[in-house]
């Protein structure tokens, strides 16, 4: 599939419109206040939720998670076990990544109070509760930090999710979840999750080349490119602007950046545009890991 080149040059030219976002955005506030070295695995807040996880987080759905499965769980293991000892707390999964048993092995001994674990509901199922009780079963705690209703498309999802939408803020009463939000692809589907008070957590897909981001059809698709990030981007502005937790993914272009250069531009830009207040990057490798700490660090620290 061939998409539009989008050179840095072109990103700040492009994003002049959203120089207002920057001006409150914590990451850069902060880091002017206090001329503090930022790093990838600094623990940073959630919009208006109040948690806390760290700035990069550890995707273990790629490919629906047969990327992490497909190591093995002894593998998996060491993976998840190694970004926590450099310092990655926030781990990303779902029910359909059929990894919540996998998460609970791989922390196991991990003080619970250390660990952002982030899941996803699919579908509309009769009982929700029920369902979070099994997610919280296969997972082997008593909460989950951040439950995401999944992958919504459409320009009114929220209509067709109503009963769900209850379900979340009754589990969030309950301390079952402690936010809830949702995980887009389509821009339709994000324009309203940006304006919704509903939404603690915006799982958000963005990258400057534009690979797998939000589009204006409403349909799952791979065919957006680089012309599309601007209006992300503005409705990232508009989600900052309501206190939303805001969360990147696609970082590497659903696995399509194989080249050195491209995971540098993206990783760069996610954590200089001064809009997300974290990003996951689905891991199968500690080189890997290593790489995006190194290359989180490198960014972070030209705004530090």
């Amino acid at each position: 599939m061939q998409r539009q080149k989008f050179s840095r040059r072109q990103f700040l030219r492009s994003t002049t419109a959203l120089a207002g976002a920057l001006a409150f955005s914590p990451l850069l506030a902060g880091a002017a206040e206090s001329r503090k070295r930022l790093t990838a695995v600094d623990q940073v807040t959630l919009g208006k939720t109040g948690l806390k996880l760290s700035r990069l987080g550890i995707g273990v759905g790629s490919n629906s998670g047969n990327v992490q499965r497909s190591l093995g769980h002894e593998e998996f293991d060491r993976l998840v076990r190694y970004a926590y000892d450099q310092g990655i707390t926030y781990i990303d999964t779902a029910d359909s990544y059929k990894t919540h048993t996998w998460v609970r092995q791989a922390v196991k001994g991990i003080p619970r109070e250390k660990l952002f674990i982030q899941s996803k509901m699919n579908g509309l199922p009769e009982k929700p509760l029920e369902v979070m009780d099994s997610f919280r079963k296969e997972l082997g705690t008593d909460y989950i930090d951040s439950l995401l209703i999944h992958c919504k498309v459409t320009s009114n999802w929220d209509e067709d999710h109503k009963r769900l939408m209850d379900a979340f803020e009754e589990a969030k009463d309950k301390k079952i979840i402690r936010a809830h939000g949702v995980s887009c692809h389509s821009l339709p589907a994000l324009t309203l999750a940006a304006k919704l008070d509903w939404v603690d957590v915006n799982l958000v897909r963005i990258n400057p080349q534009g690979a797998w981001i939000d589009t204006p059809a409403e349909t799952w698709n791979a065919t957006s490119n680089a012309s599309h990030l601007l209006p992300v981007l503005k409705q990232i502005e508009i989600m900052r602007k309501n206190r939303h937790g805001i969360i990147g993914m696609k970082l590497i272009g659903n696995g399509d950046f194989t080249k050195a250069e491209d995971r540098e531009t993206s990783i760069r830009f996610a954590m200089q545009c001064g809009l997300l207040d974290a990003a996951v990057i689905g891991f199968k490798s500690t080189a890997e890991i290593d790489e995006a700490i190194e290359r989180s660090n490198r960014a972070l620290a030209q705004i530090s």
